[in-house]
């Protein structure tokens, strides 16, 4: 076993000099930034229910009106990384928004790439470049990094989601802010055409667009259908996985984190292997187990948990009459451009 040095063997009066001098010795904290075999994390295995966070969403509502909150969001923080720095995981930050009947929250952009991952309740938008996209539950939204959106509420009930960015890498960088702007006009026709949804596209008139983000909202209408449609083609104990992609290149929707939907049959139960990146899980039909190594999460519908890299998850769907359906975002898409994503058995 190898053995280094520690700051207190230094002499003082170096100690002093170096610090004069902005320097700092390696070795007495080498171990610290380069552990062996298994990175040191913050994050912990922490779980949000829905049913706790939803009042106080809701009392939010009530003592703090649009105009002055611009967003109404309840973070979910990871106390691994201290609430203060408001992050579920090294790149990821989770907050539950809340929109109420008749309001609007008006249009910004900003350098950190988000998602909306809608909870509950319906006749809410958000107009992202000039598209506007209804917001019903389970539907992903993409807000990418630079894009002009805006949200506004037309029907009679809450709408609450759920943001997703990569807002904790974009400040580590110091390159995150945001510019407010006007309320966008809408544009006449979506970026893609409906039929190219299905994976088929119209002939001829059809080209592609070239544009990093040709679809902006994923409707869980269809990524249900098509997470039945593979589970009813694949063994029993496989898992019905999907990931958003851009569907004219095939690449991640988005180039940070990455995204998927998943069914778990009734019954059924998965064992995701450990990988580098941390996982987030948010059940948006049915209940799921999560287990980890020193933690078990039990999820009802809305529920969030996060769990830190390099840990194996079991899921298990505790209904045997129906499926569960998750949502899962990480940090994989990340972890592959810096060359460090790994899976380990």
């Amino acid at each position: 076993m190898d053995s280094l040095g520690t700051l207190s063997e230094l002499p003082s009066a170096y100690r002093a000099a170096l610090e004069e001098q902005n320097l700092v010795p390696l070795w007495p904290s080498l171990r610290a930034v380069l552990p062996p075999n298994i990175p040191t994390r913050n994050t912990r295995a922490t779980v949000w229910h829905y049913r706790n966070i939803r009042p106080l969403l809701m009392q939010a509502g009530a003592l703090t009106p649009i105009e002055k909150a611009e967003r109404r969001v309840l973070v979910l923080a990871n106390p691994g990384h201290g609430l203060e720095r408001m992050q579920a995981s090294p790149a990821i930050y989770l907050g539950m928004q809340l929109l109420l009947p008749g309001e609007s929250a008006p249009s910004h952009r900003h350098t950190p790439n988000a998602v909306r991952m809608i909870v509950e309740g319906d006749g809410a938008y958000t107009t992202v470049d000039g598209e506007k996209l209804a917001m019903r539950r389970g539907d992903l939204i993409l807000t990418p990094t630079g894009m002009w959106h805006e949200h506004g509420h037309d029907g009679h009930e809450p709408v609450i989601w759920l943001d997703v960015l990569d807002l904790p890498l974009m400040y580590y960088l110091e390159v995150s802010y945001h510019i407010n702007g006007e309320r966008q006009a809408i544009k006449s026709e979506p970026t893609v055409a409906p039929a190219a949804r299905a994976g088929l596209l119209p002939t001829p008139g059809f080209a592609r667009t070239g544009a990093r983000y040709p679809m902006l909202r994923y409707a869980w209408s269809d990524a249900r259908a098509a997470l039945q449609q593979l589970a009813s083609t694949q063994r029993g104990d496989e898992a019905a996985l999907l990931t958003y992609i851009n569907p004219e290149t095939g690449e991640d929707a988005q180039n940070v984190l990455g995204y998927y939907a998943l069914m778990l049959r009734p019954g059924q139960t998965l064992q995701l292997a450990a990988q580098s990146p941390a996982r987030v899980f948010h059940t948006i039909e049915g209940n799921a187990q999560v287990s980890l190594p020193d933690h078990r999460f039990d999820l009802d519908e809305a529920d969030t948990c996060c769990a830190p890299g390099y840990v194996s998850v079991g899921l298990r769907n505790p209904s045997d009459t129906a499926p569960a359906f998750l949502f899962m975002a990480d940090e994989t898409p990340l972890h592959r451009k810096l060359g460090v994503f790994e899976t380990r058995a």
